[in-house]
């Protein structure tokens, strides 16, 4: 009898399976023929804190699209909806759009393998847009607002007797209808401004923890004084507990050292191997709950030994420095959108194929533009060695003033005057972003503002980003309204390199080139839609877009000498109606071959600031 529950059980499992596609209508990266809804992203999804009891949910769930006022779990389902994809990606299978007025329901029964059901059970959601409320077997365990940023609830309590448990979530996302960050989604999508992400976007997965357990850790590389500096969180501490860091160069330990809880550590780092695009080496970390001599919690992580800072070459103009040298860093404006996921990359081996070839056509720097990835891509990035400058994700936008010429800085405020709920989510979501982002070696500059959009209380948010974390580089506003503060002066140029004049600017702040170029070339049958793409200049085949491209490396490469520290192109690939990019949406197509790319751009590199 039980076996033939098993089977039954099985084989609706699989005819649920066989009912979900893609939705049809629009360009695939060729990962989405590999997504498996018994088996979607499957990768640990906390590459900086690993423990190995852990659980993935993601896969098909039920869905629902209600009213705004329906507040309680409905009794009704529309279909299903492939986790983590939102619900109007292509991958989810639905393809709907919710809006301010309804909200977006989501319900599992799930079974809790042996292991986890064990001990203290942790419910983890990668990143949820925008406000959701969390449900464990009816009762409301918690509620997060913010779409860019983990968050999980301990559900103990919450659990029931046997193996199947119901999770359900309501999700809320008024878009470009409310004053939260959301960086490109508009309700109306258009030009550069794309489809709404509503729902689940990244992993969900259950952890199993004792009663006492690490919930955080905060590592930074000091290189001149050649150590780490680590603290970690604990939840439930005991008077006496300590925590013990072991780093390892391979199978060998190059520092060891027991703290009491919840005091830092510095760990000694002796010869250290340094971390840059030439060479990216990490090192394991071995972290431990210890009381009365036995370990009680235990994860992995890792980091990497690097500076990131300024100072002023021989002719008295800043420089950005990496390991104390001058490292001209050029990079593509990296939007991270895919044409069947939306936020989220159909695998991870999709995820990383940007990286790889960024990396392959010779860029040491990538600008994440107004989106945060999930942790995933982070490590890929610290692992292929190419460094990241993380924008924050814009919001409320409506009544802008904009001067972004560096020439014209005269002191006045054109600060937007946001409400104090507008204020109050970007202040908190930045906080969050920086704090989970914190351990990534890649990351090295901070940007809290993109060309004035919602620009508000610049030098007040520059200066706390400035204190909070002093291990980085902060670039107040790239190409927004410039208010003389962080160590950034960005301009956006399109489509030919430009500088701010280094006898002006130059000796106060970095001076970088934070957008220019975005060449466009459709390329048929890999265009979001058939007509009507656009690009700031298109050309109509690859050997026009070669030639022009050239241009722009020879323009660039004369400003170096002239005080350029960086250098930002439009961008890593198209996103739907854009075609700026040197690959197309889908990823099938790289416009500029990468050893010719990768050529042009070791010029870069080999320029002379003396």
């Amino acid at each position: 009898m039980m076996l033939l529950a098993c089977l039954i059980s099985s084989q609706l499992v699989d005819a649920q399976s066989q009912d979900w596609k893609p939705v049809a209508g629009k360009i695939m990266s060729p990962w989405a023929e590999q997504v498996d809804p018994d088996k979607t992203l499957q990768e640990y999804p906390r590459p900086q804190m690993k423990r190995g009891n852990w659980q993935n949910l993601n896969g098909l769930w039920q869905y629902a699209i209600t009213p705004q006022s329906t507040s309680s779990i409905p009794s009704n389902f529309n279909g299903q909806i492939l986790v983590p994809f939102a619900v109007e990606s292509a991958l989810s299978g639905v393809g709907k759009t919710v809006g301010k007025d309804q909200v977006l329901w989501y319900k599992n029964t799930i079974e809790l393998s042996k292991a986890i059901s064990k001990e203290q059970v942790l419910l983890h959601f990668g990143a949820v847009d925008w406000q959701c409320d969390v449900y464990v077997n009816g009762t409301k365990v918690g509620s997060h607002e913010g779409g860019f940023d983990p968050f999980y609830f301990d559900i103990t309590k919450q659990l029931k007797k046997g193996k199947k448990q119901e999770i359900a979530l309501r999700v809320w996302d008024p878009t470009d209808d409310g004053p939260q960050p959301r960086g490109k989604q508009v309700k109306n999508p258009e030009g550069i401004w794309y489809t709404p992400v509503t729902g689940i976007w990244q992993t969900v997965w259950l952890e199993s923890v004792p009663s006492s357990y690490i919930t955080s850790t905060k590592q930074t590389p000091d290189v001149d004084q050649k150590v780490l500096k680590f603290t970690a969180d604990i939840a439930g501490s005991q008077a006496g507990d300590q925590v013990k860091v072991v780093a390892l160069d391979g199978k060998n330990v190059v520092g060891e050292q027991t703290v009491a809880a919840g005091t830092e550590a510095n760990l000694a780092i002796a010869n250290a191997k340094l971390w840059s695009p030439s060479n990216p080496h990490l090192y394991d970390l071995q972290i431990s709950l210890i009381r009365k001599g036995k370990e009680i919690d235990k994860v992995e992580s890792y980091f990497a030994m690097r500076k990131i800072s300024m100072e002023k070459d021989t002719k008295g103009i800043q420089r950005m420095l990496l390991n104390n040298e001058f490292v001209f860093q050029y990079g593509p404006l990296d939007q991270g959108w895919w044409p069947d996921g939306l936020y989220t990359a159909p695998t991870d081996e999709a995820l990383a194929f940007d990286v790889v070839k960024t990396k392959e056509m010779g860029f040491n720097m990538i600008r994440k533009h107004i989106k945060v990835e999930p942790a995933r891509w982070y490590r890929h990035c610290d692992s292929l060695g190419i460094l990241v400058w993380q924008d924050m994700p814009s919001g409320d936008l409506g009544g802008n003033r904009w001067d972004n010429h560096p020439a014209q800085l005269s002191g006045f405020n054109l600060d937007k005057e946001r409400s104090a709920a507008s204020e109050a989510y970007h202040r908190k979501e930045w906080k969050a972003i920086m704090d989970v982002l914190h351990n990534f070696p890649s990351i090295v500059v901070w940007v809290p503002f993109n060309e004035a959009w919602g620009q508000f209380k610049t030098k007040e948010i520059t200066e706390w980003t400035v204190k909070y974390d002093p291990s980085r580089l902060v670039n107040s506003a790239s190409g927004g309204n410039f208010m003389k503060t962080g160590h950034i002066l960005d301009i956006h140029n399109y489509p030919d390199p430009s500088i701010p004049d280094p006898e002006i600017f130059g000796d106060k702040q970095v001076l970088v080139l934070g957008e220019f170029g975005g060449l466009g070339l459709p390329i048929d049958s890999h265009t979001w839609q058939e007509k009507n793409n656009w690009g700031y200049q298109s050309f109509k085949n690859n050997e026009e877009l070669l030639q022009r491209y050239t241009r722009l490396m020879d323009d660039l490469k004369r400003l170096i000498p002239m005080g350029l520290s960086a250098g930002v192109y439009t961008q890593t690939t198209d996103v739907e109606v854009e075609t700026n990019g040197m690959m197309t949406y889908d990823r099938k197509v790289i416009k500029i071959p990468e050893s010719t790319l990768h050529q042009l751009h070791q010029s870069l590199y080999q320029q002379s600031i003396q």
